[in-house]
């Protein structure tokens, strides 16, 4: 039988440990653990990647510690709208949706695209539109709203600039605030996932790579999983999480040899930063990154990690 396994990040980006107090490391490391546990006791039980990758990526969705979901950044006017993905290996499914507002979890209107509709990326009111047929939960503004997330949005209007995620001095904490779920069940299926809240101060409706098939997320069975976590417009015009799969598929690179090339060498040369998380169809993790940190977590029937720095 198939070792299931899944991998989980919570962004990327400037993370040193003299920026986090003990007390705030530790609520990060309590909900990256929480997550990992919430999809791996799915595939330990004999059930999907899909529904291993959903779980894990709606407890991080519930954070307010994560820019997706509950934690989720303001835009220019002071909104939240929330971007997601999700993709299913066994038949290169997908779906997606972007410039959300006010739905509890994206991820799972993500697969109610993939699932329940024709198509493969909603948006905006149709979108939303579209999870009030489903049937899934809303929450008003207030759910979403904090002190701390409305204080950058502060700073970032007052210098009307963008920011990449819950970082109060951008130029000496950059932080990419994505998250994401990639997961392997016993069955042999790979699912990934990607969910986020894009950048504080946003503006034009910009979407990065999270909900792009190809960029922030992939997945396909006889490869690998991938989920994205970086600056989105060079993940997008390198299609990172694609380029790993095709690196595997058609030049036989194994997982850490593609990841390798792909987040240590061509995003860097185009000083594109960030990481991934990844796993193969049999079962080996990477979560390569090239910035100075990224939340990260893995859990196999051999071993467990949650993780933080470098």
């Amino acid at each position: 039988m198939i070792k299931p396994g899944i991998a989980i990040h919570g962004g990327a980006g400037t993370i040193l440990r003299s920026s986090l107090t003990a007390e705030k490391e530790k609520q990060y490391r309590d909900v990256l653990s929480k997550a990992l546990h919430a999809g791996y006791s799915i595939l330990q039980k004999g059930g999907s990647s899909l529904d291993a990758v959903e779980a894990a990526i709606k407890c991080l969705e519930d954070s307010p510690l994560f820019n997706a979901g509950k934690g989720a950044v303001y835009n220019s006017v002071g909104k939240h709208e929330m971007d997601a993905s999700i993709m299913w290996g066994k038949d290169i499914s997908a779906g997606a949706v972007s410039l959300i507002r006010n739905v509890k979890n994206p991820i799972s209107l993500a697969r109610a695209v993939m699932e329940k509709s024709e198509h493969v990326y909603l948006c905006s009111e149709g979108a939303e539109e579209f999870a009030r047929r489903v049937n899934l939960p809303f929450e008003p503004d207030s759910y979403f709203d904090s002190e701390f997330r409305f204080e950058q949005w502060k700073q970032a209007a007052q210098s009307e600039g963008t920011f990449l995620d819950h970082n109060v001095n951008v130029a000496a904490d950059k932080k990419f605030g994505t998250v994401g779920a990639v997961a392997l069940d016993t069955n042999g299926n790979l699912a990934a996932g990607t969910s986020t809240g894009g950048m504080t101060n946003k503006k034009f409706g910009r979407i990065g790579d999270s909900p792009i098939i190809g960029a922030g997320t992939y997945a396909n069975n006889n490869t690998c999983a991938i989920s994205c976590t970086g600056h989105g417009e060079l993940f997008i015009r390198s299609v990172v999480a694609y380029d790993i799969s095709c690196l595997m598929e058609y030049k036989g690179l194994r997982l850490r040899e593609a990841c390798n090339e792909v987040v240590m060498k061509k995003l860097v040369a185009i000083q594109g930063e960030g990481g991934l998380i990844a796993i193969d169809k049999a079962g080996n993790i990477e979560m390569p990154f090239n910035s100075e940190g990224m939340y990260r977590a893995m859990k196999n029937a051999d071993s467990e990690l949650v993780a933080i720095y470098k």
